[in-house]
């Protein structure tokens, strides 16, 4: 049995959706089982735990061989950082002693050792505890997820512009979550596992620039980047309504991103997906929200 932490997220829904594809039995944990429906009737079956109840967890784990561990996003109207530190914790704790034989666990592309650095200082924190569980496992590091633009339709198509932190011509690698989902399902079988980190990004790089014309394109009217300086990063959060904790901590990691204060892989995994398909397929699933506010125009 697969174990999903993250089974309702973009990618943890791929993983799962690409395991049932291939007949795998997989269990899901979440805490909104109404989001699961849809698999349930593909045969997946459903744990509702708080992965803040350790022992629940453990228990939970016990009834598969493998999990794909995402830890949960903490609440960015909180001090997200310490929430994701907690959960964190708890789910390493409720490994200790499972039955859980390999992990496939979601990092990120700059996961590194710091304090206040976002993701990239948790993320790296469960690398490295990883390594005591022993037992296989594999580290999927993935770049900047092209669904961090999704946001940004309302603006490009009320506004005709994307809001940036980054430059309208900075590349960043990025990657679409059906894509890393696509990978990770194949990493759950394999029983090797190879205790080192695999990088993923998408086709191609890509810029805001490029993310403007893609919704040009598609939305049909001119849409242009606009750029926040950095700063202005923390109030543009905070007005967003993060608190200042995890304003500032997501500033600290865009500002690792602005200024590759990273190690970037040489010969990453290639996603097929390219920007220009993700914001196409965005559009199509939003088209009655796109169409009524078209008709206000």
């Amino acid at each position: 049995m697969h174990i999903i932490l993250g089974a309702t997220g973009h990618v943890g829904s791929e993983v799962t959706e690409n395991l049932l594809k291939k007949k795998e039995n997989v269990l899901l944990i979440t805490r909104d089982s109404h989001k699961t429906k849809k698999w349930e009737r593909q045969g997946a079956k459903v744990a509702s735990v708080d992965v803040l109840d350790t022992d629940a967890l453990r228990h939970v784990f016990d009834r598969g061989h493998s999990l794909f561990l995402l830890n949960p996003p903490g609440d960015p109207s909180k001090n997200s950082i310490e929430e994701e530190r907690e959960t964190l914790h708890s789910i390493l704790m409720a490994l200790e002693d499972s039955s859980i034989e390999r992990i496939v666990a979601a990092s990120t592309y700059g996961a590194q050792a710091g304090n206040g650095i976002g993701d990239l200082g948790i993320l790296y924190e469960m690398e490295t505890e990883l390594k005591n569980l022993f037992r296989p496992y594999h580290i999927l590091r993935s770049a900047y997820y092209m669904t961090n633009w999704d946001s940004s339709l309302p603006s490009a198509l009320e506004e005709g512009v994307v809001y940036s932190f980054f430059p309208a011509e900075f590349k960043i690698p990025m990657v679409s979550p059906k894509d890393v989902g696509k990978l990770a399902a194949e990493l759950l079988l394999d029983k090797e596992g190879m205790d080192r980190p695999h990088y993923i990004e998408g086709p191609e790089e890509y810029t805001p620039a490029d993310v403007a014309v893609a919704f040009s394109e598609h939305l049909r009217r001119p849409v242009k980047v606009v750029t926040i300086p950095q700063d202005k990063w923390i109030e543009a959060m905070m007005k967003q309504g993060f608190s200042k904790e995890s304003a500032a901590s997501m500033a600290a990691m865009t500002d690792v991103v602005l200024n590759n204060k990273f190690e970037k892989p040489r010969a990453p995994d290639r996603g097929r997906i390219s920007l220009n398909d993700h914001i196409a397929a965005l559009i199509e699933e939003k088209g009655v929200m796109i169409q009524e506010l078209s008709n206000s125009f």
